[in-house]
């Protein structure tokens, strides 16, 4: 018994225990036991230790296989405990088994099916195949058009089809009915992966049993230990049981549960469904009184899907002789590829891409393996390496990075390319720059130092002139003197100077502004510092993490413009090619720099990739030209070497064959339905980023962190400037309201007053400010005397 039928069966007995009004006074234990598949001495022995223990049995669900079913029935009837059987196939004979009852289907009840569903779905002739797996079938080529497949197991859910869901796979299958919601319910709170055909079996015999012994009701019925070796030795209840097991109805996971008078299951109801690009899909139900009831017409038998093109006779059902060489990540061996032989050795994206390939278009294949790994090259009259063996047609195809050229299609053709790509530079990574010693200077451009630079004294100057204009902010420095002859005034132009840089520093100045003019001067000034303080704490933190480099080549023509730097390509392949046939002079000024080097013996024509990323990851000044994709799988696993510039051109890698292939469309056309959906870029991903040490080098952050200019933070200045001149407004106001209430209290004119106040104000002459108009109270006469200060080295003059 699997472990989703233990885990169901233990959950059903504990669903009966809860239900009080199933089983009020008794209690189901459960005891699950492994039976010998082929030893039938261990399996009659397991099977009596199990009734002479001393709590006895009162019935027995299972085995499932064949074999030991066999033995357990045969001990059971011997001694009369019912048997529930969950089992295919299994037949009650006439004269034995007459104490057992079987959840599955009969034999009977599904050839019956079986006769009427074939020709709903409009099948003149079948033939029954036997595979173990769906995979023998797809590598016979069988699962394609023009087949059709029923598989007569109830399990069809349980199978993982998701291989054969996009090929146009032509399956159809059976599932037993789900039954009613609660019933569902007790299965999938038992945390079963799935709704799988034999957990619900053994799910619905406890429930069976429970139900029967309800309803049975003799509190007198009880278990005992029973003894094989005894003669005559049974359960006297046993009968009395299975009759009312095989009368009792129950509504479990596989639906009705109920049983004829042999044991046998009578009413079973079965969904036939069938598999399309969304799934399974349901198409008839099948039930033991009404029949066939078809819910939609099926797919037309042997139909390709839409994509599929009607050239599909030309590769379907073949074996195919595919060329490889061992590049990673196209083809590698496999890391235990010494215990395996023939195509199992191998693994990579174009072993992937063949083998999906096969799946969709039904054809088998073999790898054969170039040995030297030369790709090859082609004339008018001749090609050599992997071309020269798809042109004689020695393989059928070929794959690795093959780069479509007309070179090659003169005497080959090619597929649709399966990925895109061009020639990129690969270069060790540029070595980081020593730090500058003014670089924390660098958060902010020039022109942002100097405005701030320029703010800074233009605030500290501003606050001084508005602390002298508005008439709160000077104030009596001896509290203690209720009519002082002078005033004192905080912001001095030292302390304004002092105010404005504690704020930049986020330090306190111990100065507290209380006109609201210059309160909302300081503000603004306080809003100015804290956002470009943020600003430049956050862009040092990405300068201090993340170094510049020094990049010595940037791009193919700064490679082309120096010899200092060596650069080399792949000899006899297509990059090579590319750089003496361009039309680009400079280009084609590398390639003759590249065969100069190669005749004065620096070789940097390489025999592979391979050799060229060794080459530059040895820290030689060397660059190597090849396919950009390529360079992506590299970099992903060597953190010292990296792509430089953009692509030089744009091209392709394509499946080869031999020139006019017959299946070269059909090919194609499996390579478009794997890029639409998205199967080629899950397949690159996993070969590139994640296989084989892929995702080594994390991608970090851009060395190219810009500084702060004036686009960046001129709407703070603007702010600042804002609320300034608004705070300079409010001082002048404050001005002229202190300068209307003195002049009319005093009876003078506002305008004399209002230019003796400026005029000191613009003398800047200190933080002293002698009162003008001051009232003295003689504490013995009680009378106010007026005192009217010219100028503070004067001295007073009482007026009566």
């Amino acid at each position: 018994m699997d472990a989703e039928s233990v885990t169901a069966f233990h959950r059903a007995i504990e669903l009966v225990n809860m239900d009080r009004s199933l089983l009020p006074n008794r209690r189901l234990v459960g005891v699950n036991l492994t039976v010998p598949e082929l030893d039938a001495l261990q399996a009659h022995r397991t099977v009596c230790d199990l009734l002479a223990g001393d709590l006895g049995v009162a019935a027995v669900v299972g085995p499932t296989g064949r074999i030991p079913a066999t033995y357990v029935q045969s001990v059971l009837d011997a001694m009369e405990v019912p048997h529930l059987s969950t089992r295919p196939g299994e037949r009650t004979p006439s004269r034995r088994g007459m104490l057992q009852v079987n959840l599955h289907p009969s034999a009977d009840t599904l050839s019956k099916m079986y006769a009427e569903m074939v020709p709903a779905l409009g099948w003149a002739g079948f033939t029954v195949v036997y595979a173990e797996t769906t995979v023998q079938l797809q590598q016979c080529g069988m699962l394609v058009p023009p087949f059709s497949f029923f598989f007569t197991n109830l399990e069809l859910t349980t199978l993982d089809l998701t291989p054969f869901q996009f090929g146009g796979a032509n399956i159809t299958g059976l599932r037993l009915v789900k039954g009613p919601l609660p019933a569902r319910r007790r299965l999938s709170s038992a945390d079963l992966p799935g709704p799988q055909l034999q957990p619900a079996l053994f799910h619905d015999a406890v429930h069976v049993l429970g139900h029967a012994l309800h309803n049975l009701q003799d509190d007198w019925l009880t278990t005992r230990a029973l003894d094989c070796e005894a003669p005559g030795d049974s359960w006297e209840h046993g009968a009395s049981l299975i009759n009312y097991i095989r009368t009792t109805e129950v509504h479990g996971l596989s639906g009705l549960v109920k049983f004829d008078s042999a044991g046998r299951r009578s009413q079973v109801a079965v969904e036939l469904v069938e598999l399309s690009e969304r799934g399974l899909e349901k198409v008839a139900v099948w039930n033991t009184t009404d029949g066939i009831n078809m819910t939609r017409a099926p797919h037309k038998a042997h139909a390709a899907p839409d994509w599929l093109p009607s050239t599909n006779s030309a590769v379907f059902n073949r074996t195919l002789v595919v060329l490889i060489a061992m590049t990673p990540p196209y083809a590698m061996l496999k890391e235990n590829s010494e215990s395996l032989q023939g195509d199992k050795r191998f693994e990579g994206f174009g072993i992937e891409l063949i083998d999906e390939l096969a799946r969709m278009l039904g054809f088998n294949y073999t790898f054969v393996v170039q040995e030297d790994g030369q790709y090859g090259t082609c004339n008018a009259t001749a090609c050599s390496g992997m071309m020269a063996a798809v042109d004689s047609k020695k393989v059928d195809l070929a794959i690795v990075d093959l780069t479509i050229t007309s070179e090659r299609e003169s005497r080959v053709d090619f597929t649709t390319p399966f990925l895109s790509l061009g020639i990129q530079i690969l270069y060790r990574t540029p070595k980081p720059l020593p730090p500058s010693l003014m670089s924390f200077m660098s958060p902010f451009s020039n022109d942002v130092w100097l405005a701030i630079t320029a703010v800074y004294i233009g605030v500290s100057l501003l606050m001084f002139v508005m602390a002298r204009i508005s008439p709160y902010e000077w104030n009596n420095p001896y509290p203690c003197i209720e009519d002082p002859t002078e005033l004192e005034n905080q912001f001095s132009l030292r302390n304004a100077f002092w105010f404005t840089i504690g704020s930049i520093m986020q330090q306190g100045s111990e100065i507290a502004p209380i006109a609201t003019s210059l309160r909302l001067a300081a503000s603004s000034w306080w809003l100015f510092t804290l956002i470009m303080v943020s600003s430049y704490t956050a862009n040092l933190a990405a300068f201090l993490t993340v170094r510049g480099s020094f990049d010595r080549i940037k791009s193919a023509d700064d490679l082309a413009a120096q010899t200092e730097i060596k650069y080399g390509a792949k000899s006899d392949g297509s990059t090579m090619t590319f750089f003496e046939r361009t039309n680009n002079t400079v280009y084609h000024k590398m390639y003759l720099q590249m065969k100069e080097w190669d005749s004065q013996g620096l070789g940097v024509s390489m025999k592979n990739n391979e050799a060229g990323l060794e080459r530059v990851a040895s820290g030689e000044d060397f660059a190597f030209l090849m396919e950009s994709v390529a360079i992506e799988y590299m970099t992903e696993r060597n953190c010292n070497v990296t792509s430089v510039g953009s692509r030089l051109d744009e091209k392709g890698y394509g499946i080869a064959m031999a020139k006019n292939a017959p299946f070269r469309t059909i090919l194609s056309a499996g390579v478009l339905r794997l890029q639409e959906t998205g199967q080629m870029m899950e397949m690159k991903d996993k070969w590139w980023k994640n296989k084989r040490g892929g995702g080594a080098c994390l991608s970090e952050s851009s060395s190219d962190v810009s500084e702060l200019g004036m686009d960046n933070v001129g709407g703070v200045f603007l702010v600042l400037v804002t609320g300034c001149a608004l705070a300079i407004l409010i001082a002048l106001g404050e001005l002229a309201i202190h300068v209307h209430r003195t002049a009319s209290k005093e009876d003078l004119s506002f305008r004399e007053e209002m230019l003796e106040e400026l005029r000191f104000i613009f003398q800047g002459d200190g933080d002293v400010k002698p009162v003008r108009h001051l009232r003295i109270r003689d504490d013995s006469a009680e009378t106010e005397k007026k005192q009217d200060l010219g100028s503070p080295e004067d001295s007073p003059e009482i007026i009566d």
